[in-house]
């Protein structure tokens, strides 16, 4: 398959993979609304075999051919003065908007679902995607883990150092 045979929605799904970027299925089935997890592996090695890998930790990412196809930029990204940018969903949006800063004590699941909640902006996010929203910002390396009874969680860097980006849905 080349590059011109891509269809408009093999090549939006391509800048889905770029912009979110380390991934996994579940979160890509979310954002393409299928079923599943076996759904997007299907999908992708049915159309977008060449333009992905998974890495040691087994999460999707794209090559550099497909960023340069799809016109996206990266799902994490530096800047000249040594900043980070992160180019996330709307619920990771929000979670990096209230979640406690590198220095801070760390907050667990239900301390950032209260906090989204609080943001009074008509959120609604339950426990599961709260965590799946910060296990995905984990392995991007934007949050840390800290382990204490529970997982709690935090900023791996300065808020001052870190560019947060929402991702049109």
């Amino acid at each position: 398959m080349t590059e011109a045979d891509l269809t408009d929605e093999e090549r939006e799904r391509l800048g889905d993979v770029v912009a979110l970027q380390p991934t996994k299925n579940a979160e890509l089935a979310d954002r393409w609304g299928l079923e599943g997890g076996s759904e997007v592996h299907s999908y992708l090695e049915n159309h977008l075999k060449e333009y992905y890998f998974r890495d040691e930790n087994s999460l999707i990412r794209a090559t550099e051919e497909a960023a340069e196809i799809s016109g996206v930029d990266p799902g994490i990204s530096e800047n000249d003065d040594g900043s980070r940018v992160v180019r996330v969903p709307d619920l990771q949006y929000h979670v990096l908007r209230v979640l406690a800063d590198h220095d801070e004590e760390p907050q667990s699941v239900v301390g950032v679902l209260q906090a989204v909640r609080g943001l009074g902006e008509g959120l609604d996010p339950d426990n599961d995607g709260i965590r799946e929203a910060l296990r995905s910002l984990a392995n991007k390396g934007v949050v840390e883990t800290v382990k204490l009874t529970v997982p709690t969680y935090r900023l791996a860097t300065p808020r001052e150092e870190l560019e947060v980006e929402r991702l049109d849905d």
